[in-house]
Parts: C-alpha cells; sequence; structure tokens
C-alpha cells in the first residue's frame, strides 16, 4: 500500500487537476490543510473535503521549532476550528508539521494535543516548479523510485508562485498508474492510527 498525501497552504491552483485525477482513478488521498488555505479558499476546502481524508498543518505554516508551547497549541487549534467550520470534518488525529520542521518537544506537544505528526518517505519536489529545474517526469520519478510497501508521497496543491507550474498535479495520473502496474493499492493515513 502508498499513500498519496498533499500539502495545502499557498493556493488552490492544482486542487481542480489533482481531485479530477484521484476521482478518475478511483483513489482517496489524505490532504493537509492549513486554516489560512481554507479561510481563502473554503469552497476548494469543501471540495476536498467531499471525497478525501483532511490533516491539519496548521493556520499558517510556521517553523513549529522557533514556537512556544502555547503558539503551537494556538496554531493546531486555530486550524482544527477553521477546517471543522467550513468543511464538517475533524482534521484530527492527523497532522503534518509545516516544512518537516519537528524536535522532540514539538512532537510531544502535537502528541499532547491528540495529534499523530506524519512525516513522508518521499517528496516529489514539484513545489519547486520548473523555476527550480524540476519537471512532471522528475515527479513521477522520483515517486516510483522509492516505491515500497508503506511510501507516503508528498506532494502539493498549490503552483510555484514564480512560474506557476503545476508539476504535481501534472504527474499524478502517470504516477497512480505506475504504482498501480507494480501491484500497489492506495490507503488514507488513517491506516496508521488503526
Amino acid at each position: 500500500m502508498v499513500a498519496l498525501t498533499f500539502d495545502a497552504g499557498a493556493n488552490a491552483d492544482a486542487v481542480p487537476s489533482i481531485l479530477a485525477t484521484l476521482h478518475r482513478y478511483g483513489v482517496t488521498a489524505t490532504f493537509f490543510l492549513t486554516g489560512d488555505f481554507v479561510r481563502h479558499f473554503p469552497d476548494v476546502a469543501r471540495q476536498i473535503a467531499a471525497g478525501q481524508r483532511i490533516g491539519n498543518h496548521s493556520v499558517d505554516h510556521p517553523y513549529f521549532t522557533k514556537l512556544t508551547g502555547t503558539q503551537i497549541t494556538a496554531e493546531l487549534t486555530g486550524a482544527r476550528q477553521q477546517i471543522q467550520s467550513t468543511t464538517g470534518d475533524d482534521p484530527r488525529p492527523l497532522f503534518r508539521f509545516p516544512y518537516g520542521d519537528r524536535d522532540t518537544r514539538t512532537i510531544a506537544a502535537v502528541n499532547a494535543a491528540g495529534y499523530v505528526p506524519v512525516r513522508w518517505t518521499v517528496d516529489t519536489l514539484g513545489w519547486e516548479g520548473t523555476a527550480g529545474g524540476i519537471t512532471a517526469q522528475t515527479v513521477h520519478d522520483r515517486a516510483l523510485n522509492a516505491l515500497r510497501p508503506g511510501e507516503i508521497v508528498l506532494m502539493h496543491c498549490g503552483s510555484n508562485p514564480t512560474d506557476h507550474s503545476t508539476l504535481d498535479a501534472d504527474a499524478l495520473g502517470g504516477v497512480i498508474q505506475a504504482i498501480k502496474d507494480r501491484g500497489y493499492g492506495f490507503v488514507t493515513l488513517d491506516a496508521l492510527t488503526r
């Protein structure tokens, strides 16, 4: 099994394509939404929640190791409230640290708030865009080269801010098909909490 995950914080440019591709292949993924994303794109957040699993990605995507305990609690609570009031879905217990920035203290704080922090096993780097020298083929190859049971693929919902490319969305269909062709199925990250 493989879990496809999408972080949503910057913009929603790739969401229609991502959701259409997931629907076409019958795959359910996990989307980590920031409170700011949900506030700026409420209709899109509701579309995501209508068929996909939602996780918490903080209010405004800060580096958690630079926050106090009170600030961490505010980030978790604020995002959960925004997500829940807009989509009706409770993101708990899934949480992803912005930038993957964590340490023992921040992991303990997130756990104490009732969350399971989830990292990834491969970052497709699609977020770097063509401006960063990445292509849809790079995204595809990175996801497939790291393929193993339990793989957690990190992709993004937004476009690159410089070149506006949506490489994760562009490569998604090919990635799903290639993973299926190798005999793998897909799960949401709820499989980690069972």
